[in-house]
């Protein structure tokens, strides 16, 4: 007892003695200190937070530089299913017995389909695997390409002249031959397109593989994107006031007229984000100007900022990012990026017409048109933001492109105009009955065909009066049997199946009249594709043929010396390279083909509340990748 008492009186003293020394260090004019504290993690980020929004200590004012879409919202989705296809001219087999089997014998009797055993064991039909990939923004009912093959092992020879039977597609992959069972995001269905486009690539590998072109119908819920707060700044402060500033700016309306934000906080580490109307075909722009937006700045500040836009808008090298924080401010950008159109140099034209599309300004159209037709870096984006235009002038302008030399610019102009105004004159199709449609297109240049495999099934014909050159023998398909008469001024189609009676169409030797009767008659897009194939190798087509070719993102713009020089040799040598225009994730999603980024093998969920409680998880570990 005595030995703790004496302990306790030394901790006493020496207590003492140091509060007396640092007094009298203090008193003597030397610094004073403090015991260190607990560091609080919850200060601290309140601190970031407060000096974020203020522009303080080196933080950035830019929205874009504390948030991240999450991988999972902005990525593919993959699902799969086991099918049957139907109609095959004797390629098929009786598949063997397997956990596939037993799910698509499950699938069948679903549409009461007498005797299935005997169903399956036609040479006229072939299990298949269906494989598809659920873009992001994408609405329940809206369609979705889908890929078909034979399983490994599978006896069947070819899926050519195939119609892939109702089926449904889930949420998980098929991994060594076990199905398991998930939630329903697409049904699919159609006529196939082989891989192989004609006799010179037809292996057995592109005959037992193929796609059909918006064959899905997604019945998921629609996605939407999430966006995560940096783990530095979670707090409910911030999140609040990121979303404040994004609904501000970006707003539709509900079905009872009210205004609606289109971001919404969450929790502290999230919020959600709906995609505006008129980004839909080109989300990658939507995110981009949400990243140019600041988190908050006084009238003084603004103004400051917007002298210096001013300047950075008529300069190529800084008008990129100038136009999207001019974007990002909304309409009061508008004159600012105006100025921008009067810049010597395209690259400045071409980005301040980009970001008066979005804003809904029609006045940046010539130097859009501009930029599509003269430089092959800027098309595809100049292209996406004319489609993004509710407007005569901007249909005017993709009208003329379409009269391009260039295959991508013609088809890229087709491509946006039929996607802004599907009804103009100039793009308006038949839907024909065999699952596709066919757009007669009255254009100036030289004679094209142009069929795709990806998005859309549609035969577009630049040159609406082109006619076969005879003679000609071509099939649409194994059924269909199209001949040119012996005069060479009609062309006769005959229909030939088992136990039905032969039918017979004679037409004019025009590309859309033969087209149309062979629909008629039966033929499906991969027949009519196949006909336009042979056509073209025996030398029967007054043009040329295409496919899916679309103008890409990515490549390299050369800035013009006599542009950046400003007179300056040395400097002509320093601002004359080559930059790169887009890229990866970049892609305006009017013209994507493939699945870009991570793909996710399940339907990503949304962070439960319990899960965001940790101020300090990482953007990763809050979403199911």
């Amino acid at each position: 007892m005595q030995a703790r008492c004496r302990v306790m009186l030394t901790v006493l003293l020496l207590t003492a003695c140091l509060g007396t020394l640092i007094s009298g260090c203090h008193q003597l004019g030397f610094p004073s200190f403090e015991m260190p504290s607990f560091f609080d993690k919850e200060e601290a980020m309140r601190k970031n937070v407060r000096e974020a929004i203020k522009g303080e200590n080196g933080h950035s004012r830019l929205i874009g530089d504390y948030i991240k879409i999450v991988d999972s919202t902005e990525g593919y989705i993959k699902v799969q299913g086991v099918g049957l296809v139907d109609r095959l001219d004797g390629t098929g087999e009786d598949p063997p017995a397997s956990p596939y089997r037993t799910m698509l014998l499950d699938e069948i009797r679903k549409y009461e389909v007498k005797d299935p055993q005997t169903y399956l064991r036609s040479p006229n039909t072939a299990l298949v695997i269906i494989t598809a990939y659920i873009p992001p923004i994408l609405k329940k009912g809206e369609t979705i390409d889908v890929e078909v093959m034979l399983p490994d092992g599978s006896e069947a020879k070819s899926l050519a002249g195939g119609w892939l039977m109702p089926c449904h597609l889930t949420e998980h992959a098929l991994l060594g031959g076990q199905v398991r069972d998930g939630k329903d995001l697409a049904v699919a269905s159609g006529p196939i397109l082989v891989n192989a486009l004609g006799e010179d690539d037809a292996s057995s590998s592109s005959l037992r593989r193929g796609r059909i072109p918006a064959g899905g119908t997604y019945v998921g819920d629609d996605r939407n994107l999430i966006v995560a707060i940096r783990s530095d700044y979670r707090t409910v402060r911030m999140s609040s006031q990121i979303a404040n500033r994004i609904g501000r700016r970006f707003h539709d309306y509900d079905e009872h007229g009210i205004q609606r934000k289109l971001a919404e906080a969450q929790s502290h580490a999230h919020l959600d984000l709906i995609v505006h109307e008129r980004y839909r075909d080109n989300y990658s722009r939507y995110i981009q100007c949400i990243r140019h937006m600041t988190l908050s700045e006084s009238q003084v500040e603004k103004h400051l900022r917007m002298q210096q836009l001013t300047e950075a808008i008529k300069f190529g090298p800084s008008a990129e990012k100038a136009a999207l924080q001019l974007e990002a401010a909304g309409p009061e950008g508008i004159p600012i990026l105006k100025e921008g159109l009067s810049s010597p140099m395209l690259e400045s034209r071409f980005h301040a017409g980009v970001a008066l599309a979005y804003l809904g300004n029609a006045d940046g159209v010539p130097a859009l048109k501009e930029a599509a037709d003269k430089e092959p870096a800027f098309r595809i984006f100049a292209l996406a933001a004319l489609a993004a235009l509710q407007d005569g002038k901007a249909a005017a302008a993709l009208t003329d492109l379409m009269n391009h030399e260039s295959t991508e610019t013609r088809y890229g102009a087709f491509r946006a105009l039929s996607t802004m105004a599907p009804n103009d004159p100039a793009v308006r199709g038949v839907e024909m009955e065999g699952n596709f449609s066919l757009h007669p297109v009255n254009s100036a240049g030289t004679p094209l065909i142009h069929v795709t495999r990806f998005k859309k099934a549609e035969i577009v014909v630049f040159g609406a009066d082109q006619k076969f050159v005879t003679p000609m023998f071509v099939r649409a398909g194994t059924r269909i049997m199209v001949q040119a008469s012996p005069q060479g001024n009609e062309i006769v189609l005959k229909r030939i199946v088992a136990n039905e009676e032969p039918q017979t169409k004679t037409v004019s030797t025009s590309l859309i009249d033969v087209i149309q009767a062979a629909s008629e008659l039966g033929a499906t897009y991969p027949d009519v594709v196949e006909m336009l194939v042979q056509a073209k190798r025996q030398h029967n087509l007054p043009g040329e043929i295409a496919v899916d070719e679309l103008p890409r993102p990515g490549r390299q713009y050369k800035r013009p010396v006599d542009e950046y020089a400003l007179g300056d040799s040395s400097s002509a040598s320093e601002t004359s390279e080559s930059v790169q225009v887009g890229g990866e994730g970049l892609t305006p999603n009017l013209f994507s083909d493939e699945p870009e980024g991570e793909v996710q093998t399940s339907i990503p969920k949304a962070p439960s509340k319990s899960s965001s409680n940790n101020e300090h998880e990482d953007s990763s570990d809050l979403f199911i990748k």
